[in-house]
């Protein structure tokens, strides 16, 4: 299964709204068949692993990441060719949470004779599918907030001047972060202030994430790079239900989206806003604005992990704090995670947690 796994992970980034899966065929204590997804659209891992045995598939165990598909979509079953391929066992490491699958593949190859053993390696293969388990199991994306900050945890001097605490190497690692996720999401302050674009760029991108701004108001200027003719058509507003309608046209004539969502108290509906995401097949999310919208989302218990880039640099209380207030008065209370990753980039840091 770990092969398996292995397997898999050569198709990140590249099997959007599909998910990453890998498969391995044994037979007599040895590989005959190996595969993985490779592009929407394309064989499936198991239909892969099955050519590539032959007659050798007959009497074989199968190993695969995640469920079998019994459905037809752009690809015949899985399910089917497994059966017609005449394979004795299968290992499945993690049950499909979509909908259209969700434990139908499983039940059709039990019906057909086969041996299916459910979990082996279940773990890993769950953080590699990332968001698009989290998105059909939870109905949400994958969150993942961004900061770069100085060693004490400043993310901006006493004048809101953020260019630039990190390094190269740190802000080419962003990018690739950015590269990695469907959507990113920053508030109208950032917006205003750093007039950013949002692009992944310096990294290898099979496609530009969804730009979301969080603009309560619609009251961000029209001349914003993000509004520009290059970028507006891959870029959404997210509003208040009371924002202009003046303001909604002028950016519908660019070719910006526009969302309608509930308010919250400091902004918009951090869980309207995601659930509006999933809706349109967003698995992974990079949230990129400052203290307050990171801070909101956190509060609203949306953030699976914090990419916190750290800079061996010192600016005291007079620079902008990362993480804003979360109504924890005692240290038993605070959130907890666990440190998944140290990466030193240049003269700077990467530490990536993922929260409890």
């Amino acid at each position: 299964m770990r092969q398996a796994i292995r397997l898999a992970a050569r198709g990140r980034g590249r099997t959007w709204p599909n998910p990453v899966v890998g498969a391995l065929l044994t037979r007599g204590g040895r590989v005959v068949g190996a595969g993985w997804h490779r592009a929407a659209g394309l064989p499936h891992a198991e239909v892969l692993a099955l050519e590539a045995a032959g007659r050798a598939a007959r009497g074989a165990t199968l190993y695969v990441t995640l469920e079998p598909c019994a459905h037809q979509g752009r690809t015949p079953p899985c399910t089917r060719a497994i059966l017609e391929a005449g394979v004795r066992r299968c290992v499945v490491a993690l049950r499909d949470p979509h909908r259209i699958v969700d434990g139908r593949g499983i039940r059709e190859l039990r019906a057909g004779g086969v041996s299916v053993e459910v979990g082996v390696g279940a773990d890993a293969a769950r953080e590699l599918l990332g968001g698009y388990w989290q998105r059909h199991a939870l109905g949400r994306p994958r969150v993942t907030w961004k900061v770069a900050a100085t060693l004490d945890g400043r993310i901006a001097d006493a004048r809101g001047r953020s260019r630039w605490i990190t390094g190269p190497e740190a802000r080419r690692r962003g990018h690739a972060l950015r590269a990695a996720s469907h959507a990113v999401v920053i508030g109208a302050g950032t917006a205003r202030r750093d007039d950013p674009r949002l692009t992944a760029r310096g990294v290898r991108a099979l496609r530009q994430p969804l730009r979301v701004v969080c603009d309560t108001r619609l009251s961000l200027p029209i001349s914003l790079a993000l509004f520009s003719p290059a970028l507006a058509r891959g870029t959404v507003v997210a509003c208040g239900p009371a924002a202009p309608r003046a303001r909604e046209r002028a950016l519908l004539a660019r070719g910006v989206r526009v969302w309608r969502l509930p308010r919250v108290a400091g902004g918009i509906s951090p869980r309207a806003l995601a659930r509006r995401l999933a809706w349109l097949e967003c698995h992974e999310l990079l949230i990129e604005g400052g203290a307050s919208l990171g801070t909101s989302w956190l509060r609203a218990r949306l953030v699976d992990r914090i990419a916190l880039f750290s800079a061996p640099r010192l600016l005291g209380q007079d620079g902008l704090g990362w993480c804003g207030p979360l109504g924890i008065t005692r240290l038993e209370r605070a959130r907890t995670g666990h440190i998944e990753s140290v990466e030193t980039l240049g003269s700077d840091a990467l530490i990536l947690m993922r929260l409890g």
